[in-house]
C-alpha cells in the first residue's frame, strides 16, 4: 500500500508558478507582490454534510477549490496559493486520481499553486485554505454599503438548491431541467474575474454561499444599513421560475445557498459601468434592490408590498441542514 508521502508525490505535487517553494518541505515559501495585501480564506467540506458520500470525485475536486475561489472573488482578490488537507477513510487511488484531476484543472484555470497541506485517515473531509492578493486598501468588504447604493447579483440564483431538492426527491425536475441545474450544484463557476473588475467601483460584496437573504443580510449588518429587495427582479432559470408557486422552490431562490454568485452594492451613478462589465464578461448582472438608511431587509412584491420572509439561509448548527440527507439509493432521471 502506498504511503502518505507516496500519495502526496503522485497526486498532489505539481510545479509552482507563484511560490518560492511549494509541496515537499516542512513549509511553503511565498513572496507576495509589493503593494498588495493577502486575502486568506478556509472552507471545509464534510461527506454527508456538504456532499454525498458517492459524489463524483472529479467534480468534488473542482468544487473543493471553487468554493474558496468564490471567497477570493468576493474580496476582489487575485487567487495565488492554496493548501489542501484530506481525511480519507481508505486509500483509493482511482478516487484520488479523479479528485486531483478536478482540483488541478480549476487551479490551472485560475492560476493557483497548491503549496502544501496534509493527509490523514478518517471520515472523508476536505479542507482548503486559499490565499490571494489585492492592492493595498482596495479589497472589497461587506462593510462598505451606503444608502442609495444599488444591489446587484451575478448569474442566476437557486439552481444549485433546486438540483439538491431534486436529488432528495423533494422537487421533481424533468431530465432536461435536471441537466441544466445539476452543474450549478456540482461544478460552480467562481466569479473571480468579476470580483477583480469591481475593485474601485463596488462599495461592498459577498459571495452567495448560504442563500441570498442570509448573505445580503451580512452586508447590511456589517454596513449598518437596511435594504429593499424587489422579488420580481431576482434572476432565475426557467426551471425555477416555473415552480415559484411551490414554497420549496421559492426557498431555493431566496435561501437555498450554494449559488457562489456575487452579491454587491454600487452607487446608482455607476449603473452603466456595471452594465459595461456585464457585457465585457458576457455575464448577467442584475439590479435587485436599493440600500437605504435604517436596519433590516424588506422583500417587496411587484406592487411594492412587503412580503413575509421565512428561513433566510443555511446554518450548519440549525435544523435546516439540507446537505445531511443521504443521496437517494438509485440515480434519478436527469442525474449526471
Amino acid at each position: 500500500m502506498p504511503s502518505e508521502f507516496d500519495l502526496i508525490r503522485r497526486f498532489f505535487t505539481r510545479p509552482v508558478r507563484h511560490a518560492v517553494l511549494g509541496v515537499g518541505d516542512d513549509a511553503a515559501l511565498i513572496r507576495p507582490t509589493p503593494g498588495t495585501e493577502l486575502a486568506v480564506s478556509t472552507d471545509m467540506l464534510v461527506a454527508g454534510r456538504h456532499f454525498f458520500h458517492d459524489a463524483d470525485p472529479c467534480l468534488l475536486g473542482h468544487k473543493a477549490l471553487a468554493v474558496n475561489l468564490s471567497d477570493m472573488a468576493a474580496m476582489g482578490a487575485a487567487p495565488r496559493w492554496a493548501t489542501l488537507s484530506l481525511a480519507l477513510p481508505e486509500v483509493d487511488e482511482d478516487w484520488l486520481r479523479a479528485f486531483s484531476l478536478g482540483f488541478f484543472d480549476i487551479a490551472r484555470r485560475y492560476g493557483v499553486d497548491l503549496i502544501g497541506g496534509d493527509t490523514t485517515r478518517g471520515p472523508l473531509n476536505i479542507c482548503v485554505q486559499i490565499m490571494g492578493e489585492v492592492s493595498a486598501g482596495q479589497a472589497l468588504r461587506r462593510s462598505g454599503a451606503r444608502p442609495g447604493d444599488e444591489i446587484w447579483v451575478s448569474g442566476h440564483l437557486g439552481d444549485a438548491a433546486l438540483a439538491l431538492a431534486h436529488l432528495q426527491r423533494r422537487i421533481a425536475l424533468s431530465p432536461p431541467e435536471a441537466a441544466s441545474c445539476l452543474p450549478a450544484l456540482h461544478a460552480p463557476h467562481p466569479r473571480v474575474t468579476l470580483g477583480e473588475a469591481l475593485v474601485g467601483l463596488a462599495h461592498s460584496a459577498i459571495d452567495i454561499s448560504d442563500g441570498l437573504l442570509a448573505d445580503l443580510s451580512h452586508i447590511l449588518d456589517a454596513s449598518g444599513v437596511a435594504a429593499d429587495l424587489a422579488y420580481p427582479a431576482l434572476p432565475m432559470s426557467a426551471a425555477l421560475r416555473a415552480r415559484l408557486d411551490d414554497e420549496a422552490a421559492r426557498s431555493c431562490l431566496l435561501a437555498g445557498g450554494d449559488d457562489y454568485e456575487l452579491c454587491f452594492t454600487a452607487p446608482a451613478s455607476r449603473h452603466e459601468q456595471v452594465r459595461d462589465i456585464s457585457r465585457r464578461l458576457d455575464l448577467p448582472l442584475t439590479p435587485i434592490g436599493i440600500v437605504r438608511e435604517g436596519a433590516g431587509l424588506r422583500l417587496l412584491d411587484g406592487n411594492g408590498r412587503e412580503m413575509p420572509i421565512g428561513a433566510r439561509g443555511f446554518d450548519h448548527f440549525s435544523e435546516n441542514g439540507r446537505e445531511a440527507t443521504p443521496r437517494p439509493p438509485r440515480p434519478l432521471a436527469g442525474e449526471g
